[in-house]
C-alpha cells in the first residue's frame, strides 16, 4: 500500500484527488494539508510513502515545504503537482529533491501511474515540461559556471538582496513589498543584475541565485544579522 499526503490550499482540489487515487487498490491517502508548513508536521506525524504537493499556497510554499521534507524526511517522495510550468519552478524543486513535476491538466490515469513510479524511484516530468526545460540547459550551464567564478561582493547590499530573494522565489510585487520599495525600482535593479553579471534572461539569473544561496545565506547580511526572504 502507498501512504499518500496530499498538500493544496483548495481543499476541494485535495478531494477531488482523494477521490481519484483511493479508488485504486494499493493506494491510500492518509493526509491532507492546506499548507507547506502543515505539510511538514503531517509528514512527521503520519509518515506518508509520497506527498503529492502544490507550490503556490499561503504561509509556506511547496518550493520551501518540498526542499524542508527532502532533508528532514529523506525516504518520503515529494511530486510536485502544479498548475505552473515555470522553469524555474521546475528546476528549485527539483535540485531540492523532488521527484518529479507534474501538471494539473494531466488525465487521472496517467496520475496515478505516476504516483507508482515515483514510489519505486523514477524521476518524472509532465510531456510539455521536458521540451520547455531542455531549452534551458544553456541557461543552466551559463549561471552555474557563472556562479563559480563571481565574486557577490562586486554586487551593492541591495542588488544582493534582490538576488536573495529571486533565489527565494519572489516575485516582483513580493520584492518590492518585502523591501519597502517601487516595482519599477525592483525591475531596475533586475536589470542591472543582468548587466553587471553579463546574464541574458532571469532564468539565468534565477538559477545564478540558487547556486550562490544554497545555504540560504546572504553574505551581505551575515555581519549584521538581519533577515532577508521568507524562512
Amino acid at each position: 500500500m502507498i501512504r499518500l499526503l496530499l498538500v493544496d490550499d483548495q481543499n476541494f482540489i485535495c478531494l477531488g484527488l482523494k477521490a481519484v487515487l483511493e479508488v485504486e487498490p494499493d493506494l491510500e491517502v492518509v493526509g491532507i494539508a492546506e499548507n507547506g508548513e502543515t505539510a511538514i508536521e503531517q509528514v512527521a506525524a503520519l509518515q506518508p510513502d509520497l506527498v503529492l504537493m502544490d507550490i503556490q499556497m499561503p504561509v509556506m510554499d511547496g518550493r520551501v515545504a518540498t526542499r524542508a521534507i527532502c532533508e528532514q524526511f529523506p525516504d518520503v517522495k515529494v511530486i510536485v503537482f502544479s498548475t505552473f510550468d515555470d522553469n524555474q519552478y521546475v528546476i528549485e524543486t527539483l535540485k531540492a529533491g523532488a521527484k518529479g513535476y507534474l501538471l494539473k491538466d494531466m488525465p487521472p490515469e496517467e496520475l496515478v501511474q505516476a504516483v507508482r513510479l515515483a514510489y519505486c524511484g523514477y524521476s518524472l516530468l509532465g510531456p510539455t515540461l521536458l521540451k520547455k526545460l531542455a531549452t534551458s540547459i544553456p541557461d543552466l550551464k551559463r549561471a552555474e559556471s557563472l556562479s563559480a567564478s563571481l565574486d557577490l561582493t562586486a554586487l551593492t547590499p541591495r542588488e544582493q538582496e534582490v538576488l536573495r530573494l529571486i533565489s527565494d522565489g519572489s516575485t516582483n510585487r513580493e520584492m518590492a513589498a518585502r523591501l519597502e520599495i517601487s516595482e519599477g525600482t525592483i525591475k531596475t535593479h533586475v536589470t542591472h543584475l543582468l548587466d553587471r553579471l553579463n546574464l541574458r534572461n532571469r532564468t539565468q539569473l534565477a538559477i545564478y541565485s540558487n547556486s550562490i544561496f544554497k545555504e540560504n545565506i546572504c553574505p551581505c547580511r551575515a555581519a549584521t544579522h538581519e533577515p532577508v526572504g521568507d524562512s
